[in-house]
């Protein structure tokens, strides 16, 4: 909660920071990667970098916490910050560094906003700052805690057991513990940060979904390769399926995630596009593992069969599931796929879905808003609608 003091200047100065937060958020990551170059090459997605994608959601978490604090005084902010949380433990962030970030971010805030920049406007944004940060350190205190390790050492070696080619652009690839233990546990729809050292000595990072379902020795994962390996959003997965073979040892994190399945036996809608289907296959495994009979509406939505990973796998699960349904939908169906609808919107609005349901999306942006949006206008509440994102969080706090 904002102080007395501080919350008037705050809710003054919102509309001032906010209209500048896009610059001051590109100045402060430029101030940090000049102070600090090894953060960019073996912590930060270089490739979220060069599209801009890492400085917007951080200057749409900043404004979305402060306007949090203002307009929800009385609400804690884990759940907002959860997924940023996880996200933060999967690369092994530490309590130190949020100080390294506040002495950049302040300096950037100083530099773009100038003069406006009071010593009491100064303390108000401080404290904004360090109720995010330690909520955020609060959370991310749990999490280690949860995975049995020491902060920020989340680290393992696994050996690459299998690997399999999926479609033209998707690998799976099973890995087991290095020092023959059994894989740790996990919640269907976690996953891992895997850091492979790149042709420039760069050991940069990648979250992946856990693909299978738990409860096996070892863990699956199924990366898409990004076609051009010479930008930095697609050097980790070229790499992956360049140069990972059986009995090659990759670093791998422990798992975390917060887009979990709840207990219970309440009506589930899994909605995937593309590469998204691999945390719904881990939970539909799960859900077949465990004999689950709730109703289960499983969407996915693809350019076309052939480029749909583990399609005859989600099938086969839904299949074994006593009440679940399966609907597709392909840009270009062609004669593999009768059963699925043609391009076009994908109209999850328009199905029949059972009341209380609970919903779990995972794909590309357009198509997750696309969805929540048809599940909003059919009255189902937002807190049960949760999702994944593959990358920066650009709808933190909605």
């Amino acid at each position: 909660m904002l102080s007395e003091q501080s919350a008037p200047v705050v809710r003054a100065t919102l509309p001032v920071v906010g209209a500048a937060i896009g610059e001051i958020t590109e100045l402060f990551y430029r101030k940090l990667f000049d102070a600090h170059p090894e953060l960019l090459r073996d912590l930060f997605n270089r490739g979220n970098q060069a599209n801009g994608e890492q400085p917007k959601a951080l200057a749409g978490s900043i404004a979305a916490f402060a306007g949090m604090l203002l307009d929800r005084p009385d609400s804690r902010p884990d759940a907002m910050l959860a997924r940023t949380a996880h996200k933060h433990a999967s690369l092994g962030i530490t309590s130190d560094q949020y100080k390294t970030v506040h002495r950049h971010l302040f300096a950037a805030i100083a530099d773009v906003l100038g003069d406006a920049v009071t010593p009491e406007v100064a303390r108000a944004w401080d404290e904004v700052y360090w109720l995010m940060a330690n909520a955020l350190i609060a959370v991310e205190a749990r999490l280690y805690q949860e995975a049995g390790v020491a902060e920020g050492e989340v680290w393992g070696r696994m050996e690459v057991v299998g690997r399999h080619r999926e479609t033209e652009d998707a690998t799976s690839f099973v890995l087991r513990p290095a020092d023959g233990r059994p894989a740790r546990a996990f919640r269907p729809g976690q996953y891992v940060g895997v850091r492979v050292e790149l042709p420039d000595g760069a050991r940069q990072i990648r979250q992946y979904s856990l693909s299978a379902a738990p409860g096996r020795s070892d863990w699956r994962i199924t990366v898409k390769r990004v076609h051009d390996a010479a930008h930095p959003d697609g050097e980790v997965s070229s790499w992956l399926h360049a140069h990972a073979r059986p009995g090659d040892v990759l670093d791998v994190t422990a798992p975390f995630g917060d887009l979990v399945l709840p207990e219970g036996d309440g009506p589930l809608l899994l909605a995937s596009a593309g590469i998204g289907v691999t945390p719904v296959l881990s939970m539909l495994g799960h859900l077949s593992a465990t004999g689950s009979a709730r109703p289960v509406t499983v969407v996915h939505a693809d350019r076309s069969p052939d480029r749909h990973a583990h399609r005859d796998e989600q099938a086969a699960l839904v299949a074994s599931l006593p009440d679940a349904r399966l609907r597709l939908w392909y840009e270009e169906p062609g004669e593999r796929a009768p059963e699925a609808s043609a391009a076009g919107r994908v109209d999850v609005g328009a199905l029949d879905l059972p009341a209380g349901l609970t919903a779990y999306l995972c794909g590309p942006l357009p198509f997750m808003r696309t969805v929540r949006g048809d599940l909003l206008r059919r009255g189902v509440p937002a807190e049960r609608i949760h999702y994944e994102v593959f990358g920066p969080d650009l709808w933190l706090g909605r």
